[in-house]
C-alpha cells in the first residue's frame, strides 16, 4: 500500500535560527514570515531544538508587575518546569529560548506517521530531516491536511489498483467503487468474509479517504475456520493477520 510521503507536502524553504541568533532576531523572523515557530540548527544543519511563539512569550509572562502583589511562592522555581521557564525568561539567544530535544520527522515518513507524531506531542509543525538527519524542510498541520484535497477520481483509481487488483487479486470490476467528497462506498459480493474486511481496512487507510461505507457481502464466512485450514486460502490472509 503506497502512502504519500512527508517530502511531497513539506515546505523546502525553511526559516531557521542558529544557537547564537539574538532574541529580537528570532522575534523578527517569526513576525516577518508570519509563522508560529522555527527550528534551531547547528553548523551542520542538524536540528538541535525548536522555538515557538510560546517560548518568546514566557519572557513577558515572567516579568514581574511592580503594582501587583507577588502571587507565586519562592519554591516554584525549584521545579524542573519552573527552572525551564526562568531560563527562557532570561534567554538572550535562540539557544536559551529553544525547546530540546526537538520533535522531528523524516522526508520519507508517511503523512500518517507525521500526523500521529504531531498529535502525540501536541505540536503544530515538524522539522523534516533527510537520511543524514539534516534539515531539508518543515511540515505543518495545514500541509498534512492537503492529502484530503485529492480528487475523488484519483482516490477511486488507487483503491481499485492497490486494494482490488494488487492485494486481493480481483478484476477491477469485481467490486463497485464509488467516491464522493472523499467518502468511498464499496458494493458487491466477494467470496470470503476476510476479503471484505481487507478491502474495507485498506481502503480506509488510503490517503485522502474521509470514510468508508461498507456494502460488501460474502459467500463464505471463513472467520470460523481452523487456523491450519484458513492458511490454505491465499496470501491475503497474511495481510489480514497484521491488522
Amino acid at each position: 500500500m503506497r502512502h504519500n510521503k512527508v517530502g511531497s507536502v513539506m515546505t523546502t524553504e525553511v526559516v531557521r535560527a542558529e544557537y547564537g541568533t539574538p532574541f529580537k532576531e528570532v522575534a523578527r523572523l517569526l513576525g516577518e514570515h508570519r509563522i508560529s515557530g522555527l527550528p534551531v540548527v547547528d553548523q551542520d544543519e542538524q536540528v538541535i531544538g525548536v522555538i515557538s511563539e510560546t517560548d518568546l512569550l514566557v519572557r513577558q509572562a515572567e516579568t514581574p508587575d511592580p503594582y501587583e502583589p507577588r502571587k507565586r511562592s519562592w519554591f516554584a522555581g525549584l521545579t524542573r518546569q519552573g527552572r525551564t521557564r526562568t531560563a527562557k525568561a532570561r534567554a538572550r539567544t535562540a539557544g536559551g529560548l529553544m525547546t530540546e530535544p526537538p520533535v522531528t520527522v523524516h522526508a520519507d515518513d508517511t503523512i500518517v506517521e507525521a500526523a500521529r507524531t504531531m498529535a502525540q506531542h501536541r505540536v503544530e509543525r515538524l522539522p523534516v530531516l533527510d537520511e543524514e538527519n539534516r534539515l531539508v524542510g518543515i511540515v505543518t498541520r495545514r500541509d498534512l491536511l492537503k492529502v484530503f484535497l485529492r480528487p475523488d477520481a484519483e482516490i477511486r483509481a488507487e483503491v481499485i489498483d492497490e486494494v482490488l487488483v494488487r492485494t486481493l487479486w480481483l478484476t477491477p470490476r469485481a467490486v463497485d467503487v464509488a467516491v464522493t467528497e472523499g467518502v468511498v462506498t464499496l458494493s458487491g459480493q466477494l467470496e470470503r468474509k476476510s476479503e471484505t474486511e481487507i478491502a474495507v481496512s485498506m481502503t480506509r487507510q488510503t490517503d485522502g479517504v474521509v470514510a468508508v461505507v461498507d456494502r460488501l457481502t460474502h459467500r463464505l464466512d471463513d472467520s470460523r475456520l481452523q487456523p491450519d485450514v484458513q492458511a490454505l486460502h491465499g496470501v491475503a490472509d497474511d495481510w489480514l493477520r497484521s491488522l
